[in-house]
Protein backbone atom coordinates (compact mmCIF):
# COMPACT_ATOMS: atom_id res chain seq x y z
CA UNK A 1 0.00 0.00 0.00
CA UNK A 2 2.82 2.36 0.93
CA UNK A 3 4.53 1.70 -2.41
CA UNK A 4 1.28 2.36 -4.23
CA UNK A 5 0.84 5.72 -2.49
CA UNK A 6 4.46 6.66 -3.22
CA UNK A 7 3.95 5.74 -6.87
CA UNK A 8 0.90 7.98 -7.07
CA UNK A 9 2.78 10.87 -5.48
CA UNK A 10 5.62 10.44 -7.95
CA UNK A 11 3.23 10.39 -10.86
CA UNK A 12 1.57 13.54 -9.57
CA UNK A 13 4.92 15.26 -9.17
CA UNK A 14 5.97 14.19 -12.67
CA UNK A 15 2.72 15.52 -14.14
CA UNK A 16 3.26 18.83 -12.34
CA UNK A 17 6.80 19.11 -13.66
CA UNK A 18 5.80 18.23 -17.21
CA UNK A 19 2.64 20.33 -17.31
CA UNK A 20 2.81 23.29 -19.73
CA UNK A 21 3.45 26.65 -18.10
CA UNK A 22 0.33 28.75 -17.65
CA UNK A 23 0.74 32.46 -18.35
CA UNK A 24 0.12 34.64 -15.34
CA UNK A 25 -2.99 36.78 -15.44
CA UNK A 26 -1.91 40.30 -16.39
CA UNK A 27 -4.06 41.85 -13.67
CA UNK A 28 -1.76 40.46 -10.96
CA UNK A 29 0.63 43.36 -11.59
CA UNK A 30 -2.10 45.95 -10.90
CA UNK A 31 -2.70 47.48 -7.47
CA UNK A 32 -5.98 48.82 -6.04
CA UNK A 33 -6.42 52.58 -5.61
CA UNK A 34 -7.88 55.59 -7.35
CA UNK A 35 -6.66 56.00 -10.92
CA UNK A 36 -5.96 59.74 -11.13
CA UNK A 37 -6.66 60.14 -14.84
CA UNK A 38 -6.76 63.81 -15.88
CA UNK A 39 -7.70 63.34 -19.55
CA UNK A 40 -8.83 60.18 -21.35
CA UNK A 41 -8.33 59.95 -25.09
CA UNK A 42 -7.12 56.79 -26.85
CA UNK A 43 -8.28 53.39 -25.58
CA UNK A 44 -6.82 49.93 -26.25
CA UNK A 45 -7.43 46.48 -24.81
CA UNK A 46 -4.99 43.81 -23.77
CA UNK A 47 -5.74 40.30 -22.47
CA UNK A 48 -7.61 39.53 -19.24
CA UNK A 49 -9.90 42.54 -19.55
CA UNK A 50 -7.05 45.05 -19.10
CA UNK A 51 -7.96 48.43 -20.58
CA UNK A 52 -5.21 50.91 -21.48
CA UNK A 53 -6.18 54.58 -21.27
CA UNK A 54 -4.07 57.42 -22.69
CA UNK A 55 -3.84 60.56 -20.54
CA UNK A 56 -2.15 63.34 -22.51
CA UNK A 57 -2.31 65.84 -19.64
CA UNK A 58 -0.31 63.51 -17.43
CA UNK A 59 1.66 62.20 -20.44
CA UNK A 60 0.91 58.74 -19.11
CA UNK A 61 -0.72 55.43 -19.98
CA UNK A 62 -2.95 53.82 -17.37
CA UNK A 63 -3.70 50.09 -17.26
CA UNK A 64 -7.08 49.34 -15.65
CA UNK A 65 -8.49 46.02 -14.50
CA UNK A 66 -12.05 46.18 -15.83
CA UNK A 67 -12.96 42.79 -14.32
CA UNK A 68 -14.92 42.32 -17.55
CA UNK A 69 -13.88 38.91 -18.89
CA UNK A 70 -17.16 37.00 -19.22
CA UNK A 71 -18.15 36.45 -22.84
CA UNK A 72 -21.37 38.10 -23.94
CA UNK A 73 -23.20 39.61 -26.87
CA UNK A 74 -21.65 42.70 -28.48
CA UNK A 75 -23.45 46.03 -28.35
CA UNK A 76 -26.11 46.22 -31.00
CA UNK A 77 -27.46 49.36 -32.67
CA UNK A 78 -28.11 52.23 -30.27
CA UNK A 79 -29.60 55.36 -31.80
CA UNK A 80 -28.53 58.63 -30.21
CA UNK A 81 -25.87 57.03 -28.02
CA UNK A 82 -24.41 60.46 -27.23
CA UNK A 83 -27.79 61.64 -25.95
CA UNK A 84 -28.19 58.50 -23.84
CA UNK A 85 -24.70 58.91 -22.40
CA UNK A 86 -25.41 62.57 -21.61
CA UNK A 87 -28.65 61.62 -19.84
CA UNK A 88 -26.78 58.91 -17.89
CA UNK A 89 -24.29 61.58 -16.75
CA UNK A 90 -27.04 64.09 -15.96
CA UNK A 91 -26.10 66.64 -18.59
CA UNK A 92 -26.86 67.69 -22.19
CA UNK A 93 -25.47 66.06 -25.32
CA UNK A 94 -23.56 69.22 -26.25
CA UNK A 95 -21.74 69.05 -22.91
CA UNK A 96 -19.99 65.74 -23.55
CA UNK A 97 -17.32 64.60 -25.99
CA UNK A 98 -16.71 60.97 -26.93
CA UNK A 99 -12.96 60.79 -27.44
CA UNK A 100 -12.53 57.15 -28.38
CA UNK A 101 -14.15 53.74 -28.28
CA UNK A 102 -12.80 50.19 -28.05
CA UNK A 103 -14.42 46.75 -28.05
CA UNK A 104 -13.34 44.45 -25.22
CA UNK A 105 -12.34 41.23 -27.04
CA UNK A 106 -13.20 39.16 -23.95
CA UNK A 107 -16.74 40.38 -23.22
CA UNK A 108 -17.56 42.17 -26.51
CA UNK A 109 -18.79 45.19 -24.55
CA UNK A 110 -17.84 48.53 -26.07
CA UNK A 111 -15.97 51.10 -23.96
CA UNK A 112 -15.96 54.87 -24.39
CA UNK A 113 -13.62 57.55 -23.08
CA UNK A 114 -15.81 60.58 -22.44
CA UNK A 115 -15.18 64.17 -21.39
CA UNK A 116 -18.03 65.61 -19.32
CA UNK A 117 -17.97 69.37 -19.69
CA UNK A 118 -15.73 71.52 -21.87
CA UNK A 119 -12.29 73.00 -21.56
CA UNK A 120 -9.38 71.99 -19.31
CA UNK A 121 -11.63 71.20 -16.34
CA UNK A 122 -13.74 68.60 -18.16
CA UNK A 123 -14.27 65.49 -16.05
CA UNK A 124 -13.01 62.09 -17.22
CA UNK A 125 -15.50 59.24 -17.48
CA UNK A 126 -15.00 55.69 -18.77
CA UNK A 127 -18.27 54.04 -19.80
CA UNK A 128 -19.22 50.69 -21.27
CA UNK A 129 -22.27 49.45 -23.17
CA UNK A 130 -23.39 45.82 -23.25
CA UNK A 131 -25.37 43.79 -25.78
CA UNK A 132 -28.65 45.08 -24.38
CA UNK A 133 -27.60 48.73 -24.73
CA UNK A 134 -27.16 49.17 -20.97
CA UNK A 135 -24.71 51.94 -20.02
CA UNK A 136 -22.40 51.49 -17.02
CA UNK A 137 -19.60 53.61 -15.60
CA UNK A 138 -16.24 52.03 -14.88
CA UNK A 139 -15.41 53.59 -11.53
CA UNK A 140 -11.83 54.83 -11.21
CA UNK A 141 -12.02 54.79 -7.40
CA UNK A 142 -10.41 51.73 -5.86
CA UNK A 143 -9.76 50.10 -9.22
CA UNK A 144 -6.73 47.87 -9.71
CA UNK A 145 -4.40 49.78 -12.00
CA UNK A 146 -0.86 50.81 -12.88
CA UNK A 147 0.66 53.79 -14.65
CA UNK A 148 3.49 54.37 -17.12
CA UNK A 149 4.73 57.98 -17.44
CA UNK A 150 6.50 59.25 -20.56
CA UNK A 151 9.85 60.80 -19.57
CA UNK A 152 10.22 63.23 -22.50
CA UNK A 153 6.71 64.42 -23.27
CA UNK A 154 6.25 67.83 -24.93
CA UNK A 155 5.66 70.79 -22.65
CA UNK A 156 2.11 71.82 -21.85
CA UNK A 157 2.56 75.34 -23.26
CA UNK A 158 0.26 76.90 -25.85
CA UNK A 159 1.75 77.84 -29.20
CA UNK A 160 0.84 80.75 -31.50
CA UNK A 161 -2.36 78.92 -32.50
CA UNK A 162 -3.43 78.54 -28.88
CA UNK A 163 -2.71 74.79 -28.94
CA UNK A 164 -0.51 72.79 -26.61
CA UNK A 165 1.76 70.09 -28.09
CA UNK A 166 1.04 68.10 -24.91
CA UNK A 167 -2.33 67.23 -26.47
CA UNK A 168 -0.43 65.06 -28.94
CA UNK A 169 1.86 63.37 -26.43
CA UNK A 170 -0.21 60.23 -27.13
CA UNK A 171 -2.14 60.02 -30.40
CA UNK A 172 -2.75 56.25 -30.57
CA UNK A 173 -1.68 53.02 -28.88
CA UNK A 174 -2.05 49.25 -29.09
CA UNK A 175 -1.16 46.18 -27.03
CA UNK A 176 1.05 43.73 -28.95
CA UNK A 177 2.52 40.55 -27.45
CA UNK A 178 3.36 41.86 -23.98
CA UNK A 179 4.12 45.40 -25.11
CA UNK A 180 2.16 48.63 -25.34
CA UNK A 181 3.08 50.54 -28.49
CA UNK A 182 2.49 54.27 -28.05
CA UNK A 183 2.53 56.86 -30.85
CA UNK A 184 2.75 60.61 -30.29
CA UNK A 185 5.16 63.51 -29.84
CA UNK A 186 8.19 63.95 -27.61
CA UNK A 187 10.14 67.06 -26.62
CA UNK A 188 13.12 65.94 -28.73
CA UNK A 189 14.30 67.77 -31.86
CA UNK A 190 12.78 65.00 -34.01
CA UNK A 191 9.49 65.00 -32.16
CA UNK A 192 7.50 62.23 -33.86
CA UNK A 193 7.88 59.19 -31.65
CA UNK A 194 7.01 55.52 -31.26
CA UNK A 195 7.54 53.91 -27.85
CA UNK A 196 7.61 50.23 -26.96
CA UNK A 197 6.61 49.85 -23.29
CA UNK A 198 6.78 46.38 -21.72
CA UNK A 199 3.68 45.29 -19.80
CA UNK A 200 3.46 44.79 -16.85
CA UNK A 201 4.83 48.32 -16.85
CA UNK A 202 8.50 48.94 -16.23
CA UNK A 203 10.62 52.08 -16.61
CA UNK A 204 9.73 53.91 -19.81
CA UNK A 205 12.55 54.97 -22.13
CA UNK A 206 12.61 57.93 -24.53
CA UNK A 207 11.30 55.89 -27.43
CA UNK A 208 12.29 55.96 -31.09
CA UNK A 209 12.34 59.14 -33.17
CA UNK A 210 10.67 58.43 -36.51
CA UNK A 211 10.98 60.17 -39.86
CA UNK A 212 8.94 59.76 -43.04
CA UNK A 213 8.82 61.09 -46.57
CA UNK A 214 5.42 62.67 -47.14
CA UNK A 215 4.71 62.40 -50.86
CA UNK A 216 1.75 64.82 -50.89
CA UNK A 217 3.92 67.49 -49.23
CA UNK A 218 7.06 66.52 -51.12
CA UNK A 219 9.33 66.58 -48.08
CA UNK A 220 10.79 64.64 -45.18
CA UNK A 221 8.92 65.10 -41.89
CA UNK A 222 10.04 64.47 -38.31
CA UNK A 223 7.50 66.44 -36.28
CA UNK A 224 4.18 65.11 -37.61
CA UNK A 225 2.71 62.51 -35.22
CA UNK A 226 1.26 59.16 -36.21
CA UNK A 227 -2.54 59.53 -36.08
CA UNK A 228 -3.52 55.86 -36.03
CA UNK A 229 -1.73 52.55 -36.52
CA UNK A 230 -2.03 48.78 -36.41
CA UNK A 231 0.45 45.97 -35.91
CA UNK A 232 0.77 43.73 -38.95
CA UNK A 233 3.15 40.96 -40.03
CA UNK A 234 4.97 41.45 -43.34
CA UNK A 235 7.09 38.49 -44.49
CA UNK A 236 6.62 37.00 -41.01
CA UNK A 237 8.15 40.10 -39.44
CA UNK A 238 6.05 42.29 -37.13
CA UNK A 239 5.55 45.85 -38.37
CA UNK A 240 3.76 48.99 -37.31
CA UNK A 241 1.63 50.29 -40.17
CA UNK A 242 0.98 53.97 -39.46
CA UNK A 243 -1.25 56.63 -41.04
CA UNK A 244 -0.55 60.36 -40.84
CA UNK A 245 -2.49 63.53 -41.57
CA UNK A 246 -2.89 64.12 -45.32
CA UNK A 247 -2.64 60.71 -45.59
CA UNK A 248 0.68 58.87 -46.04
CA UNK A 249 0.70 55.19 -45.05
CA UNK A 250 4.07 54.17 -43.61
CA UNK A 251 5.54 50.89 -42.39
CA UNK A 252 8.12 50.45 -39.62
CA UNK A 253 9.69 47.10 -38.63
CA UNK A 254 8.94 46.58 -34.95
CA UNK A 255 12.49 45.35 -34.38
CA UNK A 256 13.80 48.79 -35.45
CA UNK A 257 11.97 50.60 -32.65
CA UNK A 258 14.78 50.87 -30.12
CA UNK A 259 15.41 53.50 -27.40
CA UNK A 260 17.19 56.61 -28.60
CA UNK A 261 17.33 55.45 -32.20
CA UNK A 262 16.12 57.44 -35.21
CA UNK A 263 14.27 55.36 -37.79
CA UNK A 264 13.20 56.19 -41.34
CA UNK A 265 9.86 54.62 -42.25
CA UNK A 266 8.90 53.38 -45.71
CA UNK A 267 5.97 55.26 -47.23
CA UNK A 268 3.96 52.71 -49.22
CA UNK A 269 0.88 54.80 -50.05
CA UNK A 270 -0.42 58.34 -50.37
CA UNK A 271 -4.18 58.25 -49.81
CA UNK A 272 -5.18 61.88 -50.25
CA UNK A 273 -4.50 65.36 -48.89
CA UNK A 274 -6.61 67.46 -46.50
CA UNK A 275 -7.61 64.46 -44.45
CA UNK A 276 -7.02 63.10 -40.96
CA UNK A 277 -7.05 59.33 -40.41
CA UNK A 278 -9.07 58.35 -37.32
CA UNK A 279 -9.06 54.57 -36.80
CA UNK A 280 -7.56 51.54 -38.51
CA UNK A 281 -8.37 47.83 -38.05
CA UNK A 282 -7.21 44.62 -39.72
CA UNK A 283 -9.28 41.58 -40.63
CA UNK A 284 -9.40 38.59 -42.95
CA UNK A 285 -12.22 37.83 -45.37
CA UNK A 286 -12.37 34.96 -47.87
CA UNK A 287 -8.74 34.18 -47.09
CA UNK A 288 -7.50 37.70 -47.86
CA UNK A 289 -6.18 40.22 -45.31
CA UNK A 290 -7.51 43.76 -45.37
CA UNK A 291 -7.21 47.08 -43.56
CA UNK A 292 -10.15 49.34 -42.90
CA UNK A 293 -9.12 52.99 -42.47
CA UNK A 294 -11.59 55.57 -41.20
CA UNK A 295 -10.97 59.22 -42.13
CA UNK A 296 -12.19 62.69 -41.27
CA UNK A 297 -12.97 63.76 -44.84
CA UNK A 298 -12.26 60.82 -47.16
CA UNK A 299 -14.68 58.24 -45.84
CA UNK A 300 -13.83 54.66 -44.92
CA UNK A 301 -11.15 53.05 -47.08
CA UNK A 302 -10.66 49.33 -47.63
CA UNK A 303 -7.07 48.38 -48.49
CA UNK A 304 -5.69 45.02 -49.53
CA UNK A 305 -3.08 44.03 -46.95
CA UNK A 306 -1.41 41.33 -49.04
CA UNK A 307 2.11 41.73 -50.48
CA UNK A 308 2.90 45.01 -48.72
CA UNK A 309 6.57 44.19 -49.19
CA UNK A 310 6.17 44.62 -52.96
CA UNK A 311 5.45 48.36 -52.87
CA UNK A 312 8.50 50.57 -53.40
CA UNK A 313 9.01 53.38 -50.95
CA UNK A 314 7.67 56.76 -52.09
CA UNK A 315 10.52 59.30 -52.26
CA UNK A 316 9.15 61.95 -54.63
CA UNK A 317 6.29 64.41 -54.48
CA UNK A 318 3.16 62.69 -55.69
CA UNK A 319 -0.61 62.55 -55.46
CA UNK A 320 -2.64 59.45 -54.55
CA UNK A 321 -0.51 56.37 -55.26
CA UNK A 322 0.86 53.15 -53.77
CA UNK A 323 -1.38 50.60 -52.07
CA UNK A 324 -4.76 50.82 -53.86
CA UNK A 325 -8.00 51.30 -51.94
CA UNK A 326 -11.73 51.47 -52.40
CA UNK A 327 -14.06 53.79 -50.52
CA UNK A 328 -16.97 52.00 -48.82
CA UNK A 329 -19.89 54.11 -50.02
CA UNK A 330 -22.32 52.74 -47.43
CA UNK A 331 -20.16 53.91 -44.49
CA UNK A 332 -20.61 57.66 -44.19
CA UNK A 333 -20.16 59.94 -41.19
CA UNK A 334 -18.12 57.37 -39.27
CA UNK A 335 -16.20 58.96 -36.39
CA UNK A 336 -14.91 55.83 -34.64
CA UNK A 337 -14.77 52.15 -35.47
CA UNK A 338 -13.44 48.93 -33.99
CA UNK A 339 -13.56 45.23 -34.76
CA UNK A 340 -15.83 42.78 -32.92
CA UNK A 341 -14.52 39.68 -34.70
CA UNK A 342 -13.47 38.69 -38.23
CA UNK A 343 -17.02 39.10 -39.47
CA UNK A 344 -18.38 42.17 -37.69
CA UNK A 345 -17.35 45.62 -36.59
CA UNK A 346 -18.84 48.43 -34.53
CA UNK A 347 -18.93 52.07 -35.61
CA UNK A 348 -19.98 55.40 -34.19
CA UNK A 349 -21.80 57.35 -36.90
CA UNK A 350 -22.72 61.05 -36.98
CA UNK A 351 -26.33 61.31 -38.10
CA UNK A 352 -28.60 64.19 -38.95
CA UNK A 353 -28.89 66.90 -36.32
CA UNK A 354 -25.55 65.90 -34.75
CA UNK A 355 -26.81 62.70 -33.14
CA UNK A 356 -24.28 59.87 -32.77
CA UNK A 357 -25.47 56.34 -33.48
CA UNK A 358 -23.76 53.12 -32.46
CA UNK A 359 -24.08 50.56 -35.26
CA UNK A 360 -22.88 47.05 -35.99
CA UNK A 361 -21.69 46.38 -39.55
CA UNK A 362 -20.49 43.44 -41.58
CA UNK A 363 -16.81 43.77 -42.45
CA UNK A 364 -16.72 44.53 -46.20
Amino acid sequence: MRKFVLALLCLGLLALICAPAVAANLTTSLKPGTAEIKSASSLAFGPDGVLFVADHKEASVFALDTGDTKAGKPAADVQGINEKIAAFLGTAADQILINDMAVNPASKKVYFSVSRGKGPDAAVVILRVDGAGKIEELSLAGIKHSKASLPNAPADVKNSRGQSPRQEAITDMAYIDGRVIVAGLSNEEFASNLRVIPFPFQAVDKGTAIEIFHGAHGRFETNAPVRTFVAYSINNQPHVLAAYTCTPLVKFPLTDLKPGKKVMGTTIAELGNRNRPLDMITYKKDGVNYFLLNNSSRGVMKLNAEKLDKYEGITKQTDVTGVPYETIASMKGVEHLDKIDNERGLMLVRGEGGSLNLQQFVLP
